[in-house]
């Protein structure tokens, strides 16, 4: 297959606001040993390409400075060593970055095939959640069937991935959103009691409840002594990102005469085998999910490649209902 010496793409011209995100044009990427070359059909737009584009969230040294970390697409190239996938076939994958771009270069190991009943388009919202969701509420959180969890940010993309998957697998699902809309969209999605943090406080109505056994939370600030209030006896909580700040006063005693268990990840930074084992647990046990129909991505919006800045603008109003993609060549 002939390939292309450029490619268009959307760059971060300097730490900054959704402004700063430029047209440009790159070279096309050249697949190394182990990875895959794929032809980007969509990509998603995550809250990490936000921060890097603010300036806070410095891609890895090897990675592309180009923001995107899920794409779905048609593999035009393989690496040496490669096997399980070939040129021609149609996957969604987890990307190290550069997923703003006509393509995109990637570990073949982080590469999901396209679920039965989804688009190219449904498929580009699932790696960056669903690989985040899988390893921080099952594999670190360790949820289990019958034990009650909360989600906070309920209707962002990792809290409806959240709320579907916990539900799935039996657990007793609460989230927190930002208005009432929002709630009955969590509600839609299997949320057994939705709280409304501007009229409640999730603290209390986690209490009625018995507390919660494990919470996911995005938020920090604040929420990080509230949610330690919230939890039961035994209780874990799990943090993924800081949107109000990392920094709090807490009384670690409550952890102690509580057996509390406080801990969190990061996805980027962890090594190529540490996500291709996310990869593998999400074949086995997530893929038949998707593919039966049980659990599916929702979607908020798609803006075109060059409309990035407007994608942006839409995520960080928090006026969204799950996923926001771009469309790169469609299909």
């Amino acid at each position: 297959m002939s390939l292309p010496e450029t490619m268009r793409a959307v760059e971060i011209t300097q730490p900054g606001g959704p402004d700063v995100l430029q047209s440009c044009m790159r070279a096309v990427p050249s697949p190394a040993a182990g990875d895959i070359l794929i032809r980007v059909a969509w990509a998603g737009v995550n809250r990490p390409d936000a921060l890097q584009r603010a300036g806070s969230y410095a891609p890895p040294p090897d990675a592309s400075d180009l923001p995107g970390l899920e794409a779905s697409g048609e593999v035009v190239a393989v690496g040496a060593g490669v096997s399980g996938i070939a040129v021609g076939d149609h996957v969604c994958a987890l990307l190290p970055g550069g997923g703003y771009a006509e393509y995109v270069t990637t570990p073949a190991a982080h590469a999901l095939p396209i679920p039965k009943g989804l688009g190219l388009k449904e498929a580009a919202c699932l790696p960056e959640t669903y690989f985040t969701v899988w390893s921080n509420v099952f594999m670190r959180g360790g949820l289990q069937g019958g034990e009650r969890f909360l989600v906070h940010g309920g209707s962002s993309g990792i809290g409806t991935t959240a709320i579907q998957l916990a539900n799935a697998f039996g657990a007793r699902v609460f989230a927190t959103a930002g208005s009432d809309d929002k709630c009955a969209a969590c509600d839609a999605l299997g949320a057994e009691r939705s709280i409304n943090y501007r009229t409640e406080d999730f603290v209390e109505v986690m209490a009625a409840e018995g507390g919660a056994n494990l919470i996911l939370d995005m938020v920090g600030g604040d929420y990080l002594p509230r949610n330690v209030k919230t939890l039961a006896n035994d209780g874990r909580l799990v943090q993924i990102a800081f949107l109000q700040g990392p920094k709090v006063a807490l009384n670690f005693a409550q952890l102690m005469m509580r057996r509390l268990t406080i801990t969190g990840s990061t996805l980027r930074p962890q090594s190529v085998a540490a996500k291709a084992e996310i990869a593998r647990q999400l074949a086995s046990h997530v893929w038949p999910l998707l593919d039966a129909g049980r659990i599916a991505p929702v979607m908020d919006s798609s803006f075109a490649l060059a409309s990035a800045a407007e994608a942006h603008a839409r995520m960080e109003s928090s006026g969204h209902i799950g996923k926001i993609v771009l469309e790169v060549a469609g299909g």
